[in-house]
């Protein structure tokens, strides 16, 4: 992927160049399962994840975003005759082999996470077979209700702060990756941001580390342009958490992994990106858990609520400021 210019509009409160943002929120309204809702959750190992519980028709559903890729339904939730306890069984393939290492078969194998509220809090413990059938892998981790959304906010009223150019087209001051032990495949020549994540034939894959603003911000205005070469995959993470979508989608239908998506939880309203290898604009205002996404001068995301995190996140809060950071394997 290339970056040919970023240039954000940030709302500021004073000399702080972030929203100081003033919220009032109505109560939660009162659920006869307390389960019901969406929760932020820290997986095992310190990674972002989400989990959605819904009652619809006297039946109850679930999905579950699980570090990175997309938000997915689980097999089956159901809960105690107390409500006291909810129980969440995914089902992940195992593969049966012989002794030379070919598969048998293919098996499915539940994972079960079982979840108690205290307050606000989910505890839940991960619980693992093994692949033998003999033995629990057991992990703790927790979540965090997420608050109701607020209504849409209104984008004509907004006041924004003077315009702050991230990217200085000579070097990557400012910018760091998230992760300092992953390679850096990332330059800047004749003015443009450069990611080439270089793999050679036969060798061990290359983990190339993502690109992330030391500044962090709450809400803004980001605009963009983008070049991504064919069968490309790349995406630009607003506050560290939500993953707008770039990739070569062209002449795809709309779908919520395509350009300017915001990566398996909005897909667009119209399929309006270019051809590979052209350059592409995006114009992306984030405001109160609700994003706006212009592709090429066409809306194609218009004022959408943001339900949670998406694959990839650095963290699960959604209230946290973060860097934009822009992926790089």
């Amino acid at each position: 992927m290339k970056i040919k210019s970023l240039l954000p509009i940030v709302r500021t409160a004073g000399t702080v160049a972030v929203l100081a943002a003033c919220l009032t929120v109505s109560g939660q309204s009162k659920v006869e399962n307390p389960f019901v809702g969406r929760w932020a959750l820290t997986i095992p190992g310190g990674g972002a994840g989400w989990l959605g519980v819904t009652q619809e028709k006297g039946f109850y559903d679930a999905s579950i975003l699980w570090g990175g890729g997309s938000v997915v339904p689980v097999s089956s939730v159901f809960f105690d005759e107390n409500l006291e306890n909810m129980f969440v069984v995914r089902n992940r393939e195992v593969e049966r082999k012989d002794n030379d290492g070919k598969v048998i078969r293919k098996q499915e194998f539940p994972e079960m996470i079982v979840a108690r509220i205290e307050g606000e809090t989910l505890r839940l413990i991960q619980l693992n077979p093994d692949r033998d059938g003999i033995g629990i892998a057991k992990a703790e981790f927790n979540g965090n209700r997420i608050p109701p959304l607020p209504p849409k906010p209104d984008l004509s009223s907004l006041e924004y702060g003077k315009p702050i150019k991230l990217f200085n087209e000579r070097n990557l001051e400012g910018w760091e990756l998230t992760n300092p032990r992953q390679v850096n495949g990332w330059s800047v020549k004749n003015g443009v941001l450069i990611n080439r994540p270089t793999q050679e034939e036969g060798k061990p894959h290359i983990s190339y580390g993502n690109l992330k603003t030391k500044s962090k911000f709450e809400d803004f205005n980001l605009k963009l342009e983008v070049n991504v070469p064919e069968n490309g995959n790349s995406g630009v993470y607003l506050r560290g958490i939500y993953e707008v979508q770039v990739a070569d989608s062209y002449g795809k239908s709309t779908d919520s992994h395509n350009m300017g998506a915001v990566y398996s939880r909005i897909t667009p309203s119209v399929s309006a990106e270019k051809p590979p290898g052209q350059w592409q604009s995006l114009d992306i205002t984030l405001v109160d858990r609700h994003v706006t996404v212009i592709l090429n001068g066409t809306k194609i995301i218009d004022n959408k609520p943001l339900l949670g995190c998406t694959g990839g996140a650095l963290w699960s809060d959604e209230f946290r400021p973060g860097p934009i950071y822009l992926q790089g394997d």
